[in-house]
């Protein structure tokens, strides 16, 4: 197989997506019988049958999601390529790969919401996953980290913000188990991340501190503590400018440092200074200005 055969492969791809032939044909736009033939081919030059044919349409065979698993993402690396190229002119259109972490998405979205209000033909892709994505391989055009500073080679890091965590109980929690005190962290319920060597500077002070029998729940995800803390499972930490729903939570302990984390914008210095992503970050920094949260 060869770069040579990809219209083929391309056909099989969006066989296997639609699940007909004359689905494929029309995201393709070409005639129905320019799809079979592809297919055809393919199988022939393979030596193996990649659909199973039946009245409802076409089903992939074992042999035929391993191919189409290559195909998806060699077809996704493709679009990601587009998008890296036009990202270079001057209009801030097209797509636009942001990631981030999960529990800075009430801060995050509304600013997306309304940058994609001022520029209404780009689509933005928000990624929120904890793996850091490889810039240099066009996985985003910004990303939106914490903790240490981010020391890959040819990125382009500024500070963003400083994100400060409170320790916090619900009234209930503490009407049964009380206030934290010196000395008493094996009387009380805490909450934990599944991470055994966390990044987070609040989660390794936590890990260092308080011994892991009084762990009671271990979670992956900011937004998961702060549900558990007001349900009153244990004590938690949850980020100083969420007020949503927190109003009548009690601070167990007064902040520490160990409980801040910076977060960095980070860029690729091949899209640094296109449009698109000089205006975002532009954007994003104008925006943080209204954001509870201390600067940079």
């Amino acid at each position: 197989m060869s770069f040579d055969h990809w219209d083929e492969i391309r056909t099989a791809y969006q066989v296997a997506r639609m699940g007909t032939v004359s689905g494929a044909a029309e995201v393709l736009g070409v005639h129905h019988a320019t799809v079979i033939r592809h297919i055809d081919a393919l199988e022939a030059r393979l030596g193996a049958k990649l659909f199973q044919r039946h009245a409802r349409g076409y089903t992939p065979t074992e042999a035929g999601q391993d191919l189409l698993t290559v195909a998806g993402q060699t077809d996704d690396q493709f679009s990601q390529l587009a998008s890296r190229i036009k990202g270079r002119g001057d209009e801030v259109t097209g797509d636009l790969l942001v990631t981030s972490l999960d529990a800075l998405a009430p801060l995050l979205v509304p600013a997306i919401g309304a940058f994609m209000g001022q520029h209404p033909d780009l689509r933005v892709r928000l990624l929120s996953d904890p793996r850091l994505f490889r810039l240099e391989y066009g996985e985003a055009h910004v990303a939106i980290r914490a903790g240490k500073l981010p020391d890959e080679p040819d990125n382009v890091v500024q500070p963003f913000f400083t994100q400060t965590l409170r320790l916090m109980a619900s009234p209930d929690y503490v009407a049964r188990h009380g206030m934290l005190g010196d000395g008493n962290l094996d009387d009380h319920r805490f909450i934990g991340t599944t991470d055994d060597t966390p990044r987070a500077p609040y989660f390794r002070w936590l890990v260092e501190t308080v011994p892991a029998s009084s762990i009671y729940l271990r979670v992956t995800s900011m937004t998961a503590a702060k549900a558990a803390v007001q349900a009153g499972i244990g004590i938690g930490f949850i980020a100083e400018w969420d007020t949503d729903g927190t109003g009548d939570l009690v601070e167990m302990l007064p902040p520490l440092e160990d409980w801040s984390a910076k977060i960095w914008l980070v860029t690729h210095m091949d899209l640094h200074r296109t449009a698109k992503v000089q205006t975002f970050v532009r954007f994003l920094k104008d925006q943080v200005r209204g954001w509870a949260v201390s600067p940079p």
